[in-house]
């Protein structure tokens, strides 16, 4: 018994050693990936060999890019020694150790770094001292040969650009829009690149938003069918797929709307961040974005309309169903009336020896039954 006592109490202050040897290990293990063995900060690590977000990197002087393809690093030194130099680099969809290393070279602040990792941010306009951080939802039209109840019928993806004195970084998720066609445009444009890093934002922002017009406008189309399909008596019109079309265009809705504010606040007179020249053409940007909220908003109640269309036709076809069993049953009703008269078995009842009873009856039955019918038909019934 002393022995067993003994040995459950080692085993406890062995549980205890262990308990207090893990619990100080985590803070080790932690401070061990920040400091090196001399206790100085360690230097993040690069990202490996082909997992780099780095699509391109420009310096750009007086409105024409510089050959080459220089480090960002390198690249930013460069252009904050040149009067009218910035530095556009183009990330797709970085992790976070290689976007914490960007930060700490262009000096962006962890909030927006999270939110450029994360990619699940509404379209929106934030200023972190000299840096703006404009966050712009992308749309693009997938084609199909039909349109089913599972149809994908728009991908959205997301834009996030860091705008600064001397560089602009844009961050893209997914491939609903690709920048490369906006840069080699953009690098045909002296006169624009030559007012800043707000000019590479301009050209992003009109790429999507005539993305948008182009979704807006096969979207149309869809309508158009789905609308045909709806009313055609000879189709069956599936609810389901007004339902999908309807996620659809609430997803395409999500991406468009909301990005009215930021655009109003880049062309609005007080702000003296966006150069006059640039705040012109994002006026122009906003003009789109204006026509492409409106179709988008009058998708939503022609499908609305369709939906309900849709729904009298079901109610309509269920009265009309109800009606023909009705009629069927009031036919049915003289067989059963007449027969269940017949059968009650009393003695003194008309035509009960008649030796011509059992057609004369068959004969009643079919004449009310042929009458009923011929009514019922006529009024639509049958």
């Amino acid at each position: 018994m002393t022995d067993r006592v003994a040995r459950d109490r080692g085993a406890g202050q062995a549980g205890d050693r262990a308990s207090r040897t893990r619990a100080w290990a985590a803070p080790v293990r932690a401070m061990s990936r920040i400091l090196n063995a001399d206790g100085s900060p360690r230097t993040p690590q690069p990202a490996r060999p082909g997992r780099s977000g780095i699509v391109d990197c420009g310096l750009y002087v007086d409105g024409e890019r510089r050959p080459g393809h220089p480090q960002y690093a390198e690249a930013l030194a460069a252009a904050r020694r040149e009067r009218d130099g910035f530095v556009w680099l183009g990330l797709h969809e970085p992790d976070l150790t290689e976007m914490t290393e960007i930060a700490a070279t262009f000096g962006l602040h962890e909030l927006a770094v999270e939110d450029a990792v994360k990619a699940e941010q509404r379209p929106k306009l934030e200023h972190f001292g000299e840096t703006a951080f404009l966050a712009v939802r992308t749309a693009r039209y997938c084609e199909h040969t039909e349109l089913t109840e599972n149809s994908e019928v728009v991908e959205t993806g997301q834009v996030m650009l860091f705008i600064g004195p001397n560089f602009v970084i844009s961050v893209r998720h997914g491939d609903a829009c690709r920048l490369s066609p906006v840069r080699a445009d953009l690098e045909e444009k002296r006169d624009l690149l030559r007012q800043g890093p707000w000019a590479v934002a301009y050209a992003i922002t009109d790429r999507v938003v005539d993305l948008y017009l182009e979704v807006a406008d096969r979207l149309e189309d869809d309508l158009d069918v789905l609308e045909a399909d709806v009313f055609d008596r000879q189709s069956s019109g599936r609810i389901q797929r007004i339902y999908q079309m309807k996620r659809e265009l609430v997803e395409f809705k999500r991406a468009v709307v909301p990005l009215q504010r930021p655009l109003l606040t880049l062309t609005s007179q007080a702000n003296r961040t966006v150069p006059h020249e640039v705040r012109r053409y994002f006026r122009d940007v906003q003009d789109h974005l204006s026509r492409s909220v409106e179709q988008v908003n009058s998708y939503d109640d022609l499908l609305n309309s369709i939906l309900q269309a849709r729904l009298a036709q079901v109610t309509v076809d269920q009265n009309n169903d109800m009606r023909k069993i009705a009629a069927w049953a009031a036919i049915g009703a003289v067989w059963t009336a007449i027969a269940g008269i017949y059968g009650m078995n009393f003695d003194n009842m008309p035509e009960l020896k008649w030796t011509y009873g059992y057609p004369g009856i068959w004969a009643v039955n079919l004449v009310l039954s042929f009458v009923l019918y011929r009514w019922f038909r006529r009024n639509g019934w049958l």
